[in-house]
């Protein structure tokens, strides 16, 4: 087999990443590296010179093989960043988002700065978990929090009982499978201050226009909202009243073109003293806020 550098390996990967079509080439051909021998990136230019041992480029030359296919890095890595801490993930589960990060950041606005809560806990219900991001997140910034994690997928709720076992807060989370309230029927005594959700919500057109990164292998369970996209924050608000406290705070992710319909969804049900909407990081609608 032949021999190659450190530097040597990542200008082919770069090569061969760049004619897939994707936007970064060298720094993902040095993220992939940087997993493979189990090095960081600095380390790498320290070592470019270095040959790589058949087996460590046999490996390389696979998984860039298969980020050249379209697979995402996360999935390839086995892990993503959130809010500054990493999660394992995996074909069963979306892969986190930053913007997804504007729940955690309200929810410490509204907890643990303005006393919106006074009591030393409270509980947080996290509707379709995925890996687990919100509900380990919180359960890390509230020690005093008891959490609930539910989630219809048996596979998403193993990836977010690891990552609560990884970050050391799983006994403070209790996992539930079920769609949404489902698995709380008979707990109706169990009111939750905290109410979060990023629920499915792309709509049946969109899905068909996807990027192949995201059609061809995050998983469909946690994409498709429906016809509308809105089937999931319909399911929410309905089982919404049996299940919150007064007074109590739901916070929803919701796609970019989504605000007036979810904000006529919360109306509807008027149990809400308050609705309002946070923009991401880009300026768009991002996470609908409801006070009850």
């Amino acid at each position: 087999m032949e021999t190659l550098t450190i530097e040597e390996a990542l200008k082919r990967a770069s090569f061969y990443i760049r004619q897939a079509g994707m936007d970064q080439p060298r720094l993902e051909a040095e993220l992939l590296l940087s997993f493979c021998i189990g090095k960081d990136r600095l380390r790498l230019r320290l070592l470019q010179d270095k040959t790589l041992n058949d087996e460590k480029l046999t490996f390389y030359e696979e998984i860039v093989n298969r980020r050249c296919t379209g697979e995402p890095l996360a999935y390839i890595t086995g892990e993503k960043y959130f809010f500054g801490r990493s999660f394992s993930v995996n074909k069963n589960v979306l892969i986190p988002r930053p913007e997804t990060e504007k729940i955690i950041e309200i929810t410490i606005s509204r907890f643990r700065i303005e006393g919106y809560k006074k009591s030393s806990k409270f509980k947080c219900l996290d509707l379709g978990t995925g890996s687990g991001v919100l509900a380990v997140t919180l359960a890390l910034e509230f020690p005093q929090g008891l959490f609930w994690a539910v989630d219809i997928s048996k596979e998403a709720l193993e990836t977010a009982r690891c990552n609560a076992r990884r970050l050391n807060v799983v006994d403070r989370i209790r996992f539930l499978q079920s769609n949404y309230f489902d698995a709380l029927q008979g707990e109706k005594n169990v009111k939750f201050d905290l109410i979060v959700s990023n629920p499915p919500y792309i709509d049946q057109k969109a899905m068909n226009n996807l990027p192949a990164d995201v059609k061809n292998f995050e998983p469909e369970i946690a994409l498709s909202g429906g016809k509308e996209g809105l089937d999931g924050y319909r399911t929410i608000i309905a089982g919404l009243p049996d299940h919150i406290s007064k007074p109590g705070l739901l916070l929803l992710e919701i796609g970019s073109n989504q605000w007036e319909a979810v904000e006529t969804i919360c109306s509807q049900a008027r149990i809400f003293r308050s609705i309002a909407c946070h923009n991401d990081l880009a300026g768009l609608p991002r996470v609908v806020e409801g006070v009850v």
